[in-house]
């Protein structure tokens, strides 16, 4: 792989697609209901969209692909951060070596039971463990040490039942101890696209190197890694480039491992203490643009999950929440520690819901969706390939719906306050309707029965 000729190959399509007429885009949002994904050439041209009417028309196919895959399905995690020390001097984050002006932390594993202890109290059952990179204080060890400190956490009823990795590249030997503790899906984020942005935004340390942290992805599915997320930094250069590269990316892994990445993320950069970048991004990225690039996104890779996190406003994470996205971090903590401490101004970046779960719960359901905190198809190997060859066809749903509705009723029975308890009842009852088999709807109402009589992780 030539990073620069790969760059310029991107900007050529940007470049070759630059406009796009009305009759073209009705094509291709047409193109985007049949659910079998978006060229680059495609989504260049959406992405030079800017009428009123269009956008709007994109929003709306968006939002029927979404419920067409996934329904009205959202999955909900928790961050875990557990070092902020890094060898790295990446000029966005907050954690990058040369900042002063934050306390750098890396929990012990008792620390690390503490935060856990907190996020299950809040009903969480997935969490994004999220480290530094510091080749002693976030070494393959410690880890490994960390994910078993995980799992092995209890409150109550409460455990962690999927835990994801968020760290530096490894080698493939490495990826294979991260697979054998059990991890679900493997999550690094390219930054930028652009190699010469790259090596502006990243002048020393390990990350420095573009094509080490672009290859990451090959060694973690060459060690049985079956799902991995991807995902820029919007703000660094021009989003339609990040946009499309990272499309690019994806369908580079789906072309060489048979399956494309299992989610994406969108994150924008936000402010954070000692980063004057974050006050004033290269490239700010609108919200109207930022809303048409998560339905571009949906539009291009169907099947993939698309992650929203707690930079967003509640009301725009709520809006954007309609055009495609199917996973969103809630109640989150982005400062090492922070679960049990409070916020301490030492996060990676500033947080911009800080809505309570049961907030977050009680607005979900209110707007009509399904809160999940399903975990079946890790447990089942519905991973990778298997996954695919389900979402693919819209089968999917057969699994996750009735999951999702057995882990709603958790929460209500452990955590929900009385409010927000009376109105997922009424969606759990509303939602056993749609359940198009008798035999799964029968099923899924004795396992309902079942929780409400102290019994726990029960699906499909």
């Amino acid at each position: 792989m030539d990073p620069i000729q790969t760059s310029n190959h991107i900007k050529d399509i940007l470049s070759q697609n630059a406009t796009a007429d009305v009759k073209q885009v009705r094509e291709l949002l047409a193109k985007a209901r049949e659910l079998k994904g978006l060229t680059l050439q495609d989504v260049a041209a959406l992405l030079s969209v800017d009428d009123e009417t269009l956008l709007e028309e994109m929003f709306h196919t968006a939002r029927e692909i979404k419920e067409t895959i996934y329904g009205n399905r959202i999955v909900l995690f928790a961050p875990l951060y557990i070092s902020s020390e890094c060898a790295n001097n990446c000029l966005y984050c907050a954690f990058r070596r040369s900042n002063k002006e934050i306390v750098r932390t890396t929990l012990n594993q008792k620390q690390i039971a503490d935060e856990i202890e907190v996020i299950l109290k809040m009903g969480h059952k997935r969490v994004l463990l999220v480290a530094g990179e510091h080749p002693v204080r976030c070494s393959i060890e410690y880890m490994e040490e960390s994910i078993k400190t995980v799992y092995e956490t209890k409150v109550g009823k409460g455990e962690i039942r999927r835990l994801n990795v968020n760290c530096a590249p490894l080698e493939v030997e490495d990826f294979r101890r991260l697979k054998a503790a059990n991890i679900g899906t493997y999550q690094c984020f390219q930054e930028t696209y652009d190699p010469e942005v790259y090596k502006v935004m990243h002048p020393s340390g390990p990350k420095s190197d573009y094509l080490y942290r672009r290859t990451v992805m090959e060694r973690a599915m060459e060690a049985g890694i079956d799902d991995v997320g991807i995902g820029p930094l919007l703000g660094l250069t021009d989003y339609r480039f990040e946009v499309l590269s990272t499309l690019a990316h994806s369908q580079e892994l789906d072309e060489k491992f048979g399956v494309g990445p299992h989610t994406i993320s969108i994150p924008r950069i936000e402010p954070a203490t000692g980063v004057e970048i974050s006050e004033n991004p290269p490239h700010v990225v609108s919200d109207l643009d930022f809303k048409k690039l998560v339905a571009i996104l949906r539009m291009a890779v169907p099947y993939t999950g698309m992650i929203l996190s707690t930079r967003e406003s509640p009301a725009f994470r709520d809006e954007v929440i309609k055009l495609g996205i199917s996973q969103i971090s809630a109640a989150s903590r982005v400062d090492v520690g922070g679960y049990v401490m409070g916020d301490r101004k030492d996060g990676q970046f500033s947080v911009g819901d800080h809505r309570s779960m049961d907030e977050i719960m009680q607005e979900l359901l209110s707007d009509g969706y399904v809160p999940s905190f399903c975990t079946g198809c890790y447990r089942l190997g519905r991973t990778g390939h298997d996954f695919m060859d389900l979402a693919k066809p819209g089968m999917i749903k057969i699994f996750c719906h009735p999951n999702a509705l057995l882990t709603l009723k958790e929460y209500l029975e452990d955590y929900a306050t009385p409010e927000t308890k009376a109105i997922g009842e009424k969606v759990i009852a509303a939602e056993l309707n749609s359940i198009p088999s008798e035999e799964r709807r029968k099923v899924t109402l004795e396992r309902l029965k079942e929780i409400e009589s102290g019994k726990r992780d029960l699906y499909f």
